[in-house]
């Protein structure tokens, strides 16, 4: 399996300017091969693929000597990204998705460029890529595996590089455990061992400081100002800082439940449509759709196993007698059934409903004693 790793670089002066050159070179390789994919089909109807572009590589390189200081595979995964876009867009149209045509990038909106098969190295200290030199490198932990691809990312000012690394999976002992995840906004997530995770707010609670920021950027009238580029930065940074603490969040509350269960089960839940009703802020805020993501990754590096469940009636159904009607849910918080009289708290009841679907699935599920 794949895994990445991401460091902190702290390249010079002078190799800071030779990565903003790269980065301006590739979105202007990228624009322009956009601008000929789009003129080749308005005006002849004719598809331009990316290995036909990749083709005029070394014409390229011959008018345009600057381009010539950039790593050849480099250029080459430029036009595969835009060949992805393309090929993206396609896929959406067919399934009559909302299509996205792929876009022109600004000075902006271009900050990666990717080594993708050699060209680089990495030591303790220094990390080598073709065309730029030694980077000073901050190898906060070792790499793991066999090295895949390295990308180079400019994050508001700062420089990063993450390694993909090819690694075997890590089995952790079994447990004999499992558990049922209800997701909420009030708390994060209530399991059905009884277990309440607060939910932090990173978002809610940056929201002043957010306010100041954004009204900083909306009194420099000058879009093309210095003064105006560092408050767009200072709001970057605090969005960065949010969704950083989220991250680091997300990943502990899903290393807990994968080193404490064998089995976790949770709703299989539409978080984008839901992300667009009444509730959006809060449900971005807790950002139930990475924590799922990074329980299925997590899973899948111990040899543990995550089921999606259906999500209907999961709040209405005891999970003593299997009686469901709304009339169950007395409150917000509280779950009384009308027909045995069995009362909980309502997260909790809906957490062993996921546990219970997950055993009904045809799914070895180990009840603790709490549950049973």
């Amino acid at each position: 399996m794949l895994k990445a790793f991401r460091y902190r670089l702290n390249p010079t002066k002078a190799q800071e300017a030779v990565l903003e050159g790269q980065l301006r070179l590739c979105r202007n390789l990228y624009n322009c091969a956009l601008q000929e994919r789009r003129d080749a089909y308005r005006k002849a109807g004719k598809t331009v693929t990316g290995y036909d572009q990749m083709k005029y590589l070394t014409e390229i390189k011959a008018a345009l000597p600057e381009y010539k200081g950039v790593y050849s595979q480099v250029l080459q995964d430029v036009l595969k990204r835009l060949d992805k876009a393309f090929k993206a867009f396609f896929r959406r149209v067919k399934s009559g998705e909302k299509p996205g045509y792929p876009r022109f990038q600004g000075r902006d909106r271009y900050d990666s460029i990717c080594y993708p098969q050699s060209g680089f190295s990495v030591s303790e200290k220094t990390a080598f890529f073709s065309k730029i030199g030694n980077i000073r490198i901050r190898l906060h932990r070792p790499l793991e595996g066999k090295v895949k691809t390295a990308t180079i990312t400019r994050d508001c000012g700062e420089w990063y590089v993450s390694y993909v690394c090819e690694v075997e999976a890590q089995p952790l002992p079994e447990t004999g455990s499992s558990v049922g995840v209800d997701v909420g906004t009030t708390y994060f997530c209530i399991t059905s061992d009884g277990e309440f995770v607060e939910n932090p707010r990173y978002f809610q609670s940056s929201m002043k400081k957010l306010r100041v920021a954004q009204r900083g950027v909306a009194r420099k009238r000058n879009k093309r100002s210095n003064r105006r580029r560092k408050a767009v930065r200072r709001v970057a940074k605090l969005h960065r800082k949010i969704s950083r603490q989220r991250l680091d969040f997300h990943h502990k509350a899903a290393a807990k439940l994968i080193r404490e269960n064998d089995l976790i089960a949770h709703e299989d839940l539409n978080v984008g449509g839901m992300g667009r009703g009444n509730l959006a802020r809060s449900i971005h805020d807790v950002g139930w759709g990475q924590f799922f993501a990074l329980l299925s990754q997590k899973a899948e590096w111990a040899a543990r196993r995550v089921i999606r469940v259906d999500p209907r009636y999961t709040s209405q159904a005891c999970n003593k007698c299997g009686h469901t009607c709304r009339e169950n849910r007395v409150s917000q918080s509280r779950f009384v059934c009308v027909a045995c009289g069995h009362q909980e708290n309502a997260d909790l009841n809906a957490a062993r409903n996921i546990l219970g679907r997950a055993a009904s699935s045809g799914v070895n599920v180990a009840f603790s004693a709490s549950v049973a």
